[in-house]
């Protein structure tokens, strides 16, 4: 399940390194998204909120909280030799020289096109949400693949000399070459379907049998006179996926190869090769390589396929009986293009393992019961991998960790007090660093391999935090509701913060697996604190970066591990006098709007009131990729889905819930919030619903939702 959807789908390019350069791209459009949307909705507001308790306060101070603190951070640029690096800083452009450890104003500050510009470039035309590019260029870029009509078609750049690579394909018998389906873009990043190999002489494609899944049908266009329909074959938990193989035409013999994707053996659910994605080829052309799983996800094979014949072999075998594997690991290539550094979880927690393409596992790199998280630099002349792990005292603080290939000799080289962003140089002998926590604004630094400080580059100006009178958020700890894990929050003051009154609170929470509400990243305080809220945000037992095992109790519990924790550290404040434990909301966008709903739903003594937008109510209404990965086969699992079924929890309302959805969400369906909606009415539960009209997976304008919680949990009590 992915967050809410603003601009185009966001796909991973198909190298690994990219991969995961693509995923943290993501993150940041979510957060980008997020911080604009606010924004606007500061100049939307609805009629009654303007009269309402806190408006004010909110109007003068909320558009000031982004600007009130000059970041300390500066973003190297190295020279070539490493010796020397420039940057700009407070409008004028600087060059750090290493040895002199001097600095030189060299002229105006280059100008940096904005986060909005930016984002926009970077994924202008990418396919919609779900879909793939519909034409690949080759890299000589005399030929072009095209998929029209379920077929493929190769052409000359220019559209000229077309034929047919494939005849058979039928989008009326949902029979096609070239694409693939809405949940593989969604759920699997597949945003390619073709593929050209390196000297451009062969193209690999997809090839999909959806005949016998069922079709979605999504009303469209509904506030037009006359509507139109979205038909999509979408496997829902349980239902019949689609048969999914993939072949390879050779563009000098005209032969296609059809790749032996599941070892000669039929497809079902249990067979690996059931799903099949990350396709790319090998650098040397002579193989297709792909991942592979079973419908468990439990097992992922990274396989090579012969190019001119189809067998495969398997190259990387990951397994983990438990839940589930991850489905697209990290790996990068080294230089020879033959051997590659691959990230695993076999041993409980993300490590780095060295492989050969051909050979398999050379040896183990890291083995440690911390995570790593990102690969800085590989020196291969020296035999040394830099690296960044989550080695501190929390998970959530990054270090620059530096080891030899074969794993011996690892040194921490960052200071394990503060969460780190490292700029390397290319010599390795020095590296500029951006450290910070969830209460210290970042600063940055110039040190060298030794962890000597050279010197200090910038450091945050809180000034305008101060004179606003803005208080920095507070990380407190308490115990999961099994009792046998400590977990975190941060709880978000109002400025104008007074310890002797009782404060509302507003939980704010994403939710879903392997998410994280809580990090040290520095963190100014939530806007809505202003209309006179606390707000919190917690990391439960769903929280990533502390390792397999944790998200294994998550595991078939989808809706109940998470939103106890959840529960649990709202209770965790309960101490606090200047908290009315009798006034918590709670809101959220599609898991996040599960979150909202289970809340209030599972645990009433808690929460009072909420605001679910988009959420999944059921998880068998939702796609089999993402669901089955975390809640297990429908058939092995009745009782989880069961529970989780936020139905059967109607008549345990006692707040006050708001219930969102968009008519042409093609994400989370509408369904589900109708048929929570018709539950509660069954039950004889008073609530509130709102509409957006021919909108997709998106939320109630904001300040609807704040007039919402200011009716019931301000002027309400």
């Amino acid at each position: 399940m992915t967050e809410p959807y603003v601009y185009n789908s966001i796909g991973k390019n198909q190298n690994s390194k990219d991969c995961l350069l693509m995923k943290t791209q993501k993150i940041a459009l979510i957060l980008f998204c997020i911080l604009f949307a606010n924004i606007s909705f500061q100049t939307s507001a609805q009629q009654w909120i303007k009269d309402m308790p806190g408006y004010e306060q909110y109007k003068e101070i909320a558009p000031q909280i982004r600007s009130s603190v000059k970041q300390g951070r500066v973003s190297a640029e190295w020279a070539e030799d490493g010796k020397s690096f420039e940057y700009n800083w407070d409008g004028k452009r600087y060059q750090f020289n290493v040895k002199k450890k001097k600095v030189d104003e060299i002229g105006e500050a280059v100008k940096d096109e904005s986060m909005r510009e930016r984002y926009r470039r970077m994924y202008a035309g990418r396919p919609q949400r779900g879909r793939q590019y519909a034409i690949e260029t080759s890299s000589d870029e005399k030929l072009k693949a095209v998929y029209r009509d379920a077929n493929v078609y190769i052409s000359n750049v220019d559209g000229s000399n077309e034929y047919a690579v494939t005849t058979e394909g039928s989008i009326e018998k949902n029979f096609t070459f070239g694409t693939a389906t809405w949940v593989y873009g969604e759920e699997l990043d597949q945003l390619h379907a073709m593929w050209w190999s390196p000297d451009n002489t062969k193209l690999a494609f997809y090839h999909f049998d959806m005949s016998q899944v069922k079709n979605y049908y999504l009303q469209y266009e509904q506030t037009e006179f006359y509507d139109s329909m979205n038909v999509e074959a979408y496997t829902k938990v349980g239902a019949v996926n689609p048969v999914v193989e993939l072949m390879i035409y050779d563009l000098e013999t005209k032969k296609t190869v059809i790749v032996d994707v599941r070892d000669g053996k039929p497809f079902d659910d249990y067979v690996v090769g059931h799903y099949v994605y990350k396709i790319e080829w090998a650098p040397d052309g002579t193989e297709l390589l792909f991942h592979r799983t079973n419908r468990k996800q439990d097992i992922m094979e990274w396989t090579a396929a012969d190019a001119e014949t189809g067998k495969c072999r398997v190259v990387v075998r990951e397994e983990w009986p438990a839940s589930f594997t991850t489905n697209t690991p990290f790996m990068q290539y080294l230089e020879n293009k033959k051997s590659f550094i691959w990230e695993s979880e076999r041993n409980g927690f993300k490590n780095y393992y060295w492989y050969d393409l051909k050979e398999g596992l050379i040896n183990t790199i890291t083995d440690d019961e911390y995570e790593v998280a990102g690969v800085v630099k590989v020196d291969e002349e020296k035999d040394l991998l830099y690296y960044l792990a989550r080695s501190s005292d929390n998970h959530m603080k990054l270090q620059l960790h530096r080891c030899k290939l074969d794993g011996s000799k690892d040194v921490c080289l960052t200071n394990p007090a503060y969460n780190h962003t490292v700029s390397l140089s290319p010599n390795g002998k020095y590296f500029v660093d951006v450290a910070q926590t969830h209460n210290i604004p970042p600063f940055t630094q110039v040190i060298d391999l030794k962890g000597k400080v050279l010197a200090k580059l910038a450091e945050s100006d809180m000034g305008k935090f101060e004179e606003l009178g803005l208080k920095k958020v507070e990380m407190f700890t308490f115990t999961s509701a099994d009792g046998e894990t400590e977990l975190h929050g941060l709880l978000h003051f109002p400025s104008n913060f007074d310890p002797n009154k009782k404060y509302p609170l507003l939980l704010s929470n994403y939710g879903g697996p392997a998410t994280n509400a809580v990090r040290e990243n520095f963190t100014t305080p939530n806007s809505l604190t202003e209309y006179g809220f606390l707000v919190a945000n917690i990391d439960g037992r769903n929280a990533a970066w502390k390792g397999k095992k944790m998200l294994d109790k998550l595991y078939g519990n989808l809706s109940i591990v998470e939103q106890d924790d959840f529960a649990e550290g709202i209770k965790a404040l309960y101490d606090r006098p200047y908290f009315d434990k009798n006034r918590v909301g709670v809101f959220g966008t599609s898991y996040g709007g599960t979150t909202a709903a289970a809340c209030i739903l599972r645990h009433p003594e808690v929460f009072h009131a909420a605001v679910a937008n988009s959420g999944v109510m059921d998880w068998r209404n939702y796609d089999n990729i993402y669901t089955e990965r975390f809640m297990n086969l429908l058939e092995n699992n009745q009782e989880g889905y069961d529970a989780a079924n936020l139905r059967n929890y109607a008549d345990n309302l006692v707040g006050k819930l708001m219930i969102y959805y968009g008519t042409t969400d093609n994400n989370v369906h509408p369904s589900n919030s109708l048929q929570l909606i018709q539950a509660l009415q069954k039950a004889g539960k008073s609530f509130e619903v709102q509409v957006g009209p021919d909108r997709g997976h998106t939320a109630v304008n904001r300040e609807r939702m704040m007039e919402f919680f200011i009716q019931n949990l301000v002027l309400g009590k």
